[in-house]
C-alpha cells in the first residue's frame, strides 16, 4: 500500500479500507474504519474506509471530544460498549447513534517525531468488540505502525525534495536579477541585491515574483532553471 499510494492521504484512506475489511467477519458485520494523523506543524489529516466513518472522525475532532481524541491525546485504547448508554461524550455519542453506530474501538499509534495517529473501528452493534477483539485489534495497530511511519518518510522525502527544488527556483530568478541591476546600474552584488529588495517590499510582492518579472522584461522569456534528475 505504501508503494501503491499517490500521497500520505490516499495511504490512510487505503489503510482504513484494508483494516476496515481485515476486521470485518461473520461475527463483526458491516465495520467501518477511520485513520486520524496529527503531526506537528500540519493539519489533522483524516480518512475512512467510508465516508460516514470519515466524517465521524473529523466530527469528533471538531467536537474535541470522543473515544478518537481520547486515544489521540493518550498512549491507550478508548472503548465504547454500547453509546446509547456511554456518558462521557454526550455530543459525540448522539451523533454516532445518528449514524446508526453502537460499538467504537479507537486504537492508538505512537510515531516519530511527536507524530501520533489513531485507528478507529465503528460496529452498528452494542457490545461489538470483546476483549479478545480489542487485543487484536491492538497487534494489527502494532504492525501497521511500521508501514505509517514508512509512509510518513517517503512523504516527507518528497515534501523536502519539492522545497529544495522551489528554493532553487527562487534562487536562480533572484540571482539572474541581481546580475540585470548590477550591469544596469553599474553597482555592487549586495547593492543590486539591495535594489531588488526595495522594490519589492515598495509593490509588497514576493522577492522571486519580481526578479522573474525583471529577467523576463530584459530576456524576453521566462526564468529556466536546469536540473539533473
Amino acid at each position: 500500500m505504501v508503494l501503491g499510494s499517490l500521497d500520505l492521504g490516499d495511504f490512510l484512506t487505503e489503510l482504513a479500507g484494508f483494516s476496515a475489511a481485515l476486521a470485518t467477519g461473520e461475527d463483526r458485520a458491516d465495520l467501518a474504519c477511520t485513520v486520524t494523523l496529527r503531526q506537528r506543524r500540519r493539519a489533522l489529516l483524516h480518512a475512512g474506509s467510508t465516508r460516514a466513518a470519515r466524517t465521524l472522525g473529523e466530527l469528533q475532532s471538531s467536537l474535541g471530544e470522543g473515544p478518537l481524541v481520547a486515544a489521540l491525546e493518550g498512549t491507550r485504547s478508548v472503548l465504547i460498549t454500547n453509546a446509547a448508554v456511554d456518558s462521557r461524550w454526550p455530543a459525540c455519542d448522539g451523533a454516532l447513534l445518528a449514524e446508526g453506530i453502537h460499538s467504537v474501538l479507537a486504537v492508538p499509534l505512537v510515531l516519530e517525531q511527536g507524530a501520533v495517529a489513531v485507528i478507529g473501528f465503528f460496529s452498528p452493534r452494542s457490545n461489538a468488540f470483546t476483549e479478545l477483539v480489542v487485543r487484536g485489534a491492538e497487534h494489527y495497530v502494532h504492525d501497521a505502525r511500521k508501514a505509517l511511519m514508512l509512509a510518513m518518510r517517503i512523504a516527507s522525502a518528497v515534501q523536502m525534495a519539492h522545497d529544495l527544488e522551489e528554493a532553487m527556483k527562487s534562487r536562480t530568478a533572484i540571482d539572474l536579477a541581481v546580475g540585470v541591476i548590477m550591469g544596469q546600474q553599474r553597482c555592487s552584488q549586495d547593492e543590486g541585491f539591495a535594489i531588488l529588495t526595495r522594490t519589492a517590499s515598495n509593490r509588497n510582492e514576493k522577492l522571486r515574483t519580481v526578479a522573474a518579472e525583471l529577467v523576463q522584461n530584459v530576456s524576453g522569456s521566462a526564468v529556466r532553471t536546469h536540473f539533473e534528475k
